[in-house]
């Protein structure tokens, strides 16, 4: 049985259900097939062909493998190999994707990098812009959170859930554009959270959800005990870059910036940038410059103490309210 999910904008069908994706109709309009690991013949000679590396990350895993590598395989795939053993091939046009890990590996795992690295290079294929972000519904328009990894988005995303606003995604701000609207696409009704900040949230992560068998992340589900997941396209109204917590600082402070600087600011926080080849930079600056025409820019200077996140959260809002009332 095949099954449609959608994420992203993308309808996507799988021969087995996708975990943390929320399932859609029209399995035969589906933008990409996933074929896991069991269902394709394909997948051992897939991966033994010659293989020339665009990528590898700087960092290995505890058996001493690179965290990451990418390449092209036989000019006919691009090829994600990962230090746990998780391997992905990538059809050019982005319309395929074979995952397999090794023996006993969960599926969980496998998704894992499915819904984040994976399908954030497929968004570029597809010359969808995304931004590494979470998503959150503010008066019926979008709010991107920017930052790199450990910058505290998805806590900041799980104080908003906790407030009650609506999120569209976290880790992936996707964004389509629409005549002269740049459209945030629904990712996966779940927030990932790390035990630190799970207890920031929520006294502590007993309760939550483990994300994988074998990972340390939890999550928080939406569309459950109150979180709310907005699962329709929203405008995006404003990005709020966060920054280094200040020493001592016990209010947040959020201040909009000037269009070269916020071009500087988000364009180091696009996803998966390390992997563009000439024409998808090209691709994302013509983006870049057109949404940053139109889209206001701020900075956020958390407080110096976590447990004040949700002021952080109410500053933000506020200014979101007040940009998309009076828009420059």
């Amino acid at each position: 049985m095949t099954l449609c999910h959608s994420l992203y904008g993308l309808r996507l069908a799988a021969e087995s259900p996708v975990p943390s994706l929320p399932l859609c109709k029209d399995v035969l309009d589906a933008n990409v097939r996933i074929h896991w690991q069991g269902s394709s013949s394909q997948l051992p000679s897939i991966f033994a062909l010659p293989c020339t590396q665009l990528y590898t990350s700087s960092t290995s895993s505890d058996n001493g493998q690179p965290l990451a590598r990418v390449g092209i395989l036989d000019n006919r795939y691009f090829g994600f190999f990962y230090g746990d053993g998780a391997r992905f091939a990538v059809r050019l046009d982005g319309r395929e994707i074979w995952a397999e890990g090794p023996e006993g590996y969960a599926l969980e795992d496998l998704a894992a990098y499915l819904v984040g690295p994976v399908m954030g290079f497929v968004l570029r294929i597809f010359e969808t812009l995304p931004l590494h972000a979470c998503g959150v519904a503010v008066e019926g328009k979008a709010v991107a959170l920017v930052g790199p990894q450990g910058a505290g988005k998805s806590t900041t995303a799980a104080a908003f859930a906790k407030l009650g606003f609506g999120i569209l995604s976290e880790d992936v701000v996707a964004l389509v554009e629409e005549g002269d609207r740049f459209m945030v696409q629904p990712g996966y009704p779940r927030i990932n959270l790390w035990p630190e900040a799970a207890k920031t949230i929520f006294g502590d992560a007993h309760g939550l959800p483990p994300v994988t068998p074998t990972w340390g992340k939890h999550f928080l589900p939406l569309d459950d005990a109150g979180h709310r997941f907005q699962n329709e396209p929203l405008e995006l109204g404003a990005i709020f870059t966060l920054q280094d917590r200040v020493p001592g600082a016990q209010e947040p402070r959020v201040e909009r910036i000037s269009s070269a600087a916020a071009m500087t600011s988000v364009v180091a926080n696009t996803y998966v940038n390390y992997l563009l080849d000439p024409a998808m930079r090209r691709t994302e600056f013509v983006q870049l410059g057109r949404l940053l025409q139109q889209t206001p820019v701020y900075q956020v200077w958390p407080s110096d103490d976590p447990s004040r996140v949700y002021e952080l959260c109410e500053a933000v809002a506020a200014v979101a309210r007040r940009s998309m009332a009076s828009p420059a």
